[in-house]
């Protein structure tokens, strides 16, 4: 049984092995850089089907976001600077 069960370890080992040097990839720019459009893809993704079409106000949010969170942190700082207190809640600030 013991003997069995190691036989078949080492065959599936082996050809896991196989197959790992077995492949050869595809045709590589450069090392680990081998990513090949499918059949059909276009040269410029920019108005094709496959153009995802991002609405610009969506993708702006995140940059908004940002300043509006490091005006709260610059409120916050000057009440810190200036009472000695840390408040959290910028509407509390006078």
């Amino acid at each position: 049984m013991k003997k069995m069960l190691l036989i078949n370890a080492g065959v599936v080992l082996a050809a896991l092995s196989y197959s790992a040097i077995a492949y050869d990839g595809q045709n590589c720019s450069e090392p680990g850089v081998c990513w090949e459009p499918k059949p059909g893809y276009p040269e410029k993704v920019a108005g094709s089907k496959y153009d995802p079409k991002h609405d610009v106000n969506e993708l702006n949010k995140q940059a908004q976001s940002v300043i509006e969170m490091e005006e709260r942190n610059k409120k916050r700082q000057e009440n810190l600077a200036k009472t000695g207190k840390f408040v959290y809640d910028v509407d509390d600030i006078e």
